[in-house]
Formats: C-alpha cells, sequence, structure tokens
C-alpha cells in the first residue's frame, strides 16, 4: 500500500464529481487550509461519521537521543492529533477482515 498525495486525492475527487482538476484542486487545498487556521485558533474540527481534528498541549520534557545517547530538553509545545470516528474505524476494519 502506497501513500495517497494531494495530487491523488484531486483526481479522484474531480473524475467523481465532474468538476476540472484546477477547481478541485481549489476546493482540497481551502478545506485543508480551513482546517489548519481553526487549529491555529485552537478551535477543534469534527467531521461527523469521519472523525475530530484537535490541537494538544505537550508538556516540557528531557528526551534522549538514541543514535548519540545524549539527553536534550524539548520545550513545550503544541501538537495537531486526528482521532478517527467510530463509524470510521469500523469502516477501517470490516475492509481489513477483523
Amino acid at each position: 500500500m502506497g501513500n495517497v498525495t494531494k495530487k491523488d486525492l484531486v483526481e479522484k475527487i474531480s473524475d467523481r464529481t465532474g468538476l476540472t482538476q484546477v477547481d478541485t484542486k481549489i476546493v482540497v487545498e481551502s478545506f485543508l487550509d480551513s482546517v489548519a487556521n481553526a487549529l491555529q485558533q485552537g478551535t477543534n474540527i469534527e467531521i461527523r461519521g469521519f472523525g475530530r481534528f484537535k490541537v494538544k498541549k505537550k508538556r516540557a520534557r528531557t528526551a534522549r537521543n538514541p543514535r548519540t545517547n545524549q539527553y536534550i530538553q524539548v520545550e513545550e509545545g503544541f501538537k495537531p492529533v486526528f482521532e478517527a470516528s467510530k463509524e470510521l474505524r469500523n469502516r477501517i476494519n470490516a475492509a481489513a477482515g477483523f
């Protein structure tokens, strides 16, 4: 299984909707920008039947570089997180034969 790129998504959506790839690319990029902007403002995005995008605060910690065995201090920050909905998890498990 390979990765699906933004170009692949644009082609698939364009084929299904009949929109041009240029118009579809604008829609896809607008959606991604809207999600990113909402997360930057600290707002969660919930898409029913798909999942939820949210931001988690990560605390400062000490980490170890496994190559050099050197310890470094990692500053606190924020991390975008995606949580799949129950429907999406069930769909994926059904496709995998579970």
